[in-house]
């Protein structure tokens, strides 16, 4: 099974590079971010028609997150992370598929530090943290996959020295994801790769993408009973060098139907 993650940059705006490359790709499961779309304006029936089931929880000119299964209709089990009734953005949305449990998220930015946006995103991770031990606690198949907007260490971030007050790489940030794994969640980038550079994002100013200077901003975080599966985890780099793509590249694992046997460092 092959599961893969996309911030799209606005669905509708990317929708023939969204299409081309799930022709391409050809995914299980896909989770989308930031839509930039309100729930009437999601291109339900061009997913569709790509073969593809889908739910979505859009907003107007920001956020937004979707959940698509090829051949399948995701069975919607939550719309936005509890533990705050008043949160009004669209961060998060997830489905059972397949006998699993997807979490798709999108984290917010934080940026400027300080300040209240800042202090919003330590809560909103807070409040994931939360959340994402009580999935633990179902003793099911569970994927927590999204652009989490946090470089967990220096070898996921181009030239880190410049980084270090920025909201996305602030040492809070990081301690939030690193205390995430620690319940017992398992990276797959790094489980896969685990001291080899990797980006998912590339600005679209200074020619980022021609010099590589990314970002790894997506991830997938697995229940121990999907990492026991894991057998490949990449990033569809080529894709953020298409005509008007998003500032995303897609990101993917592939899953085998049982667990193997084999030595696995868990990304901590």
């Amino acid at each position: 099974m092959k599961i893969a993650t996309y911030n799209v940059n606005g669905v509708n705006g990317r929708l023939a590079v969204l299409l081309q490359w799930l022709e391409e790709a050809s995914p299980d499961i896909v989770c989308l971010q930031e839509l930039k779309a309100p729930n009437a304006k999601f291109p339900a029936k061009a997913i569709e028609a790509a073969g593809y089931g889908a739910i979505w929880h859009g907003q107007k000119s920001w956020n937004g997150v979707a959940i698509l299964a090829r051949g399948n209709e995701p069975l919607l089990t939550r719309k936005g992370l509890p533990g705050d009734p008043d949160d009004t953005q669209s961060r998060y949305i997830e489905a059972a598929i397949e006998g699993m449990v997807i979490g798709c998220l999108y984290l917010p930015n934080g940026n400027p530090y300080p300040g209240p946006k800042f202090d919003y995103k330590l809560a909103w991770f807070e409040r994931l943290a939360i959340y994402a031990a009580e999935l633990l606690e179902l003793d099911v198949p569970v994927i927590l996959a999204g652009d989490y907007n946090v470089m967990p260490t220096e070898l996921d971030v181009y030239k880190p020295e410049r980084w270090i007050d920025d909201a996305l790489f602030r040492v809070e940030v990081r301690e939030a994801y690193k205390q995430l794994l620690g319940q017992g969640w398992t990276d797959a980038i790094r489980a896969l790769h685990p001291s080899e550079r990797i980006y998912t994002f590339w600005d679209y100013f200074r020619n980022a993408f021609g010099r590589n200077a990314g970002l790894r901003l997506d991830h997938f975080l697995l229940s121990p009973d999907v990492a026991a599966r894991l057998v490949k985890a990449e990033v569809d780099k080529d894709v953020r060098g298409w005509d008007h793509t998003s500032d995303h590249a897609p990101t993917w694992i592939e899953l085998s139907d049982k667990a193997i046997k084999r030595r696995r460092k868990n990304g901590r």
